[in-house]
């Protein structure tokens, strides 16, 4: 066993994570976790896979990736400049937008619409420059016959105007009156309130008051192991959460709610739709237990 596979194990045992465990957090062959182990690095798909893989599995038992790089560097091989390359053009080739593709394929059609839109500006300029002064003159005669009816328009719409006004201003009042009145019959509503009580090593104790109901809400950033049980044990769920995933229960008829996270950095705990706040640094304790008392009213 090497130096690093030791190091590597050793932290996997203090958290008391089986192999079996490991591979359900991170999703890596356990051929491969026992081949990180004892260091035989040949069962490994390629280079780039062999750093990839310590570096998920130094993160998930809680140890620092760069800083085991760093000083097991004569251990872990080097990724060849080909061999990252490939994977970046591969990368890029999958990851190209839909929406670029498609902006791509319409523009020769949006340059078309633009070109036939300037040559009919220019046609109809010099259209403009050959009309007779007369079609002029019979443009401001009509001008000025639509002027004089405007003008006897604006004074009736005047008159109308100032009998409105005052009938616009007395249902504006009325609504602000009625407004007043439904806004002082509303009850008063008591938010919520979830506050942290106290913590240990790896676990944190909340309490939430003031809530007619409990509603708790668990989803996943990227992928972690998640079980949800109430005080007496029994469980409403327990299994992994993939990335986008969410687990969503009502606690309302129950007294406490218990949450054990696999990898907490990629999971986020809601309440009645308000975030809980980690009160153990998630990049420091991968793994962490909550405990939510509900105080009913």
């Amino acid at each position: 066993m090497s130096e690093l596979g030791n190091r590597l194990k050793q932290a996997r045992e203090e958290r008391k994570l089986s192999l079996d465990d490991l591979q359900a957090m991170t999703k890596i062959q356990k051929r491969y976790l026992i081949g990180i182990e004892e260091g035989n690095y040949g069962i490994m798909p390629g280079n780039f896979y062999v750093r990839a893989f310590i570096k998920q599995y130094a993160e998930t038992v809680g140890l620092d990736p760069d800083r085991i790089f760093e000083e097991h560097k004569n251990e872990i091989p080097v990724v060849y400049s080909e061999e990252t390359t490939e994977l970046s053009r591969v990368k890029t080739h999958k990851e190209l937008p839909k929406s670029a593709s498609k902006a791509l394929e319409i523009l020769p059609r949006i340059l078309i619409i633009v070109l036939v839109l300037l040559v009919a500006v220019v046609i109809w300029i010099f259209v403009q420059k050959d009309k007779p002064d007369g079609a002029k003159n019979t443009v401001d005669q009509t001008k000025q016959i639509s002027s004089g009816e405007n003008e006897y328009d604006s004074i009736e719409n005047d008159e109308n105007a100032s009998d409105s006004k005052e009938q616009k201003e007395k249902d504006a009042a009325d609504e602000n009156v009625k407004e007043e009145k439904q806004e002082a019959e509303k009850p008063e509503e008591q938010a919520s309130e979830i506050t942290f009580k106290e913590k240990t090593a790896r676990k944190a104790v909340y309490e939430l008051k003031k809530a007619k109901e409990f509603k708790l809400e668990v989803s996943s950033k990227g992928q972690t192991w998640i079980e949800i049980r109430n005080a007496s044990g029994k469980k409403f769920f327990s299994g992994m959460l993939k990335k986008d995933q969410t687990e969503v229960h009502d606690f309302t008829n129950e007294t406490e709610a218990f949450i054990v996270i696999g990898n907490a950095s990629a999971a986020e705990v809601k309440v009645n739709g308000q975030p809980v706040e980690y009160q153990i640094d998630p990049k420091k304790t991968v793994r962490q237990d909550m405990q939510i008392v509900y105080t009913k009213e």
